[in-house]
């Protein structure tokens, strides 16, 4: 029985990098060896273990065998004669196909440290293709690793777009999907992960609302970019490095999906894409089986980031509304994801990176100005059923009409 460190805790230490989980793989054991030294038993295809004081997972040596389309379709099989190597063999990446043993060696057969050091991500054996959710994981690496310069090795593109042509990612179920997809949200250059996928052909089938949006121009004079894709891509940068959230960069990913269904006749403008992105956004949420949060944020992006644009020249009864809208008396958490999906789209253009919008100040103003109106007060001067909402209506409205006599703070 022999035990070894392995999977993205080799990997991270390589990269100098603190390994946030450990998985190890033991070989030349059976379940009931394990069991008699107190591992818990978790694992329902294949014997996976909790370790009775650390609670690592620790997973017999195992190989895998394709039986059906999708993420599901393997076989397992674990035994004690199952060697490292072929353990290692069924994974997806070089770069997490190496093990460690018990005095710090690394074993590497598949030469995953030269590309840690080359910037590769290379698929280990052709069973990467048996996988389509490693088209996904590949991806998101990339997303990971983009400030190093990491890119995808040619025979692992290859082999990708052809999973692509043969309908293996059209196997891929929804939770999976948005799994990796949230994870990517989080990680520093989540546009690569949409790029890798673009440029594989997966896009299109897996997010076609965005695969739509490329070759879509924009006016000119307000996107250097012109194309609509790229602007996406760039939103979405923006919003990485204005916010950790992931639902903030969610939203600023699919705000501009309208733009995807205007007709050619009316390129460059996109006159109402704001109401035709929510249907876009509600479709592609529902496929994929979003978390509300998620749903709910991107929804008032999609349909409300026009008129945050145009903050300067609103009416003090159309800021409320916006208000309102967003449900900034109740959730104030909601406005500022609103408000930092809306500030990267503003910034997601070339020359636009740093520079100052008025847009948040006015609007936090008129929030500020607009809460200050107290209901209790209103109920003690008299008002009473109805009134009270016209009243405090009428009176946010004054508020945030003084308070834009004011200049609006800087952000």
């Amino acid at each position: 029985m022999q035990v070894y460190l392995v999977g993205g805790a080799v990997r991270d230490k390589l990269l100098g990098l603190t390994p946030q989980d450990r998985d190890w793989v033991v070989v030349g054991a059976t379940p009931e060896q394990m069991l008699e030294l107190g591992y818990k038993p978790v694992g329902k295809d294949f014997p996976v273990f909790l370790h009775p004081e650390t609670r690592e997972e620790y997973a017999l040596a195992r190989t895998e065998r394709k039986t059906a389309p999708g993420y599901h379709g393997f076989a397992f099989h674990a035994a004690p004669d199952v060697t490292l190597e072929e353990d290692l063999k069924r994974r997806d990446l070089t770069i997490n196909a190496m093990a460690e043993d018990s005095e710090g060696n690394i074993i590497d057969p598949f030469n995953g440290r030269e590309d840690l050091e080359q910037g590769r991500l290379r698929h280990v054996a052709s069973a990467f293709a048996e996988d389509p959710v490693r088209i996904l994981r590949l991806a998101r690496y990339a997303a990971r690793y983009a400030k190093w310069g990491f890119r995808v090795a040619h025979g692992t593109h290859a082999l990708m777009k052809k999973m692509v042509a043969s309908g293996e990612v059209d196997a891929l179920v929804a939770e999976r999907v948005w799994q990796e997809t949230e994870r990517a949200l989080g990680e520093e250059t989540p546009s690569r992960f949409f790029e890798v996928l673009r440029n594989c052909g997966a896009l299109a089938r897996i997010f076609p609302e965005l695969d739509q949006l490329f070759g879509v121009p924009q006016p000119r004079h307000h996107h250097p970019e012109e194309d609509t894709g790229l602007h996406t891509m760039l939103v979405l940068e923006q919003s990485a490095r204005l916010s950790p959230d992931t639902r903030v960069r969610f939203a600023a990913l699919v705000h501009d999906l309208g733009k995807g269904t205007t007709p050619e006749e009316e390129w460059p403008k996109h006159i109402a894409h704001e109401h035709r992105g929510v249907a876009l956004v509600e479709q592609l949420c529902e496929r994929l089986r979003v978390p509300r949060d998620y749903r709910e944020l991107a929804l008032i992006v999609t349909q409300h980031h026009g008129v945050y644009h145009r903050a300067e020249e609103l009416r003090p009864s159309t800021l409320l509304e916006l208000l309102e809208k967003t449900d900034a008396f109740r959730r104030p958490e909601r406005l500022e994801q609103f408000l930092l999906a809306c500030e990267a789209d503003s910034r997601g253009r070339p020359g636009f990176e740093t520079q100052h919008f008025a847009q948040p100040g006015i609007i936090r103003q008129s929030y500020h100005a607009a809460r200050e109106v107290d209901p209790g007060e209103l109920v003690k001067q008299g008002f009473s059923g109805k009134q009270v909402g016209e009243e405090l209506h009428r009176r946010r409205i004054a508020a945030i009409a003084a308070a834009r006599d004011t200049v609006p703070s800087d952000e």
